[in-house]
């Protein structure tokens, strides 16, 4: 079996080694599943670099999501050789296999594209919430967003589509307009300084009551002061490597909130039965086509520092996935 694995946090591409390990032993109850495909995460990024909010003991093998084929079963009947499952939220996934407990595993829907179903536990989820839990949005209502082009950007234009909110979506390259637009974004923005009033004139003066960060910084501000009185900005991301930030006339006299979203608590405060609607409502709409995201390229494990390098650029045109056993 081949794992990526880490003994120290640092720049991920100076951190992370490919390495051999032993086949471990099933114990009763438990599968063997072959990695099918698994993507690389901001948060797997942050996490090799020791800035995300949880981190794992040392060494550790990187990855959150994915999915598999299950080749091996000890003792139980709640899977069967051959099955396609989701594997295990945070089973550290960027290994040709991994060894889990056979109750909890979720079957993939057929026909899914095992591509998209391998993102599904992180950034559908993410989008899904940032509009059902931070506002009582109801049909014709505007969502401001900016990384409108990220993967949890473009899950939200399809989700709040089909809620029948609008989307103004702000991006750093116009470029992308016509491309998010075909997805079913209703305005496309540029990020800059004259937001507030580009907004305005796109709703025609509408209330924007909610805005959702993945940016920090003065990207958070422009969105602030972008919402009608008594708005919220939720930021669950810091890709300019700043914090959030509000301005003085939109926290006093607009008396907007600035708010946080981490997947990670949720998932901790959350019924399971909550998670289990989310998740199967979530798993349709990624079978039948509704939900998905741009891929940019697939790599084995032998490729993993190209694939991190290529993970971490901007300009990307989808999102980084490694197929550990081969092409899927």
């Amino acid at each position: 079996m081949k794992a990526v694995r880490f003994s120290k946090f640092g720049h991920p591409l100076k951190v992370v080694e490919l390495v051999e390990e032993p086949d471990a032993a099933l114990e009763s109850g438990q599968v063997r599943i072959e990695v099918l495909a698994t993507p690389i995460n901001p948060s797997d990024v942050l996490t090799l670099s020791g800035q995300y909010g949880s981190l794992p003991k040392l060494p550790a093998v990187p990855g959150n999501e994915g999915v598999g084929r299950v080749v091996e079963v000890k003792d139980t009947s709640a899977v069967k050789v051959g099955d396609l499952v989701f594997l295990p939220l945070g089973a550290g996934t960027w290994r040709t296999h991994l060894v889990a407990p056979a109750e909890g595993l979720v079957t993939v829907p057929p026909d899914t594209d095992l591509k998209q179903a391998s993102m599904l536990f992180v950034n559908p989820p993410t989008a899904d919430i940032l509009l059902r839990e931070f506002g009582a949005l109801k049909a014709g209502d505007w969502v401001l967003q900016n990384a409108a082009n990220s993967a949890v950007g473009r899950y939200l234009i399809t989700l709040a589509k089909q809620a029948g909110y609008k989307t103004l979506n702000v991006v750093r390259r116009e470029e992308l307009a016509k491309e998010l637009t075909e997805l079913g974004a209703d305005v496309v923005l540029t990020d800059t300084d004259d937001l507030p009033e580009r907004v305005k004139a796109a709703t025609g003066g509408a209330k924007v009551r909610l805005a959702i960060d993945a940016v920090g910084g003065d990207s958070t501000r422009r969105l602030g002061d972008s919402l009608a009185t008594g708005g919220t900005v939720v930021n669950y991301g810091v890709m300019s490597g700043k914090g959030p930030k509000l301005s003085a006339a939109a926290t006093i006299f607009k008396d907007i909130t600035l708010r946080g979203f981490w997947l990670v608590l949720w998932l901790k405060r959350a019924p399971r039965e909550q998670q289990q609607e989310m998740f199967g409502r979530l798993a349709k709409l990624v079978a039948d086509g509704t939900l998905k995201t741009a891929v940019e390229g697939t790599f084995t494990l032998d490729a993993i520092q190209e694939a991190l390098a290529r993970s971490m650029e901007g300009g990307r045109g989808g999102k980084v996935l490694l197929t550990p056993n081969g092409p899927v």
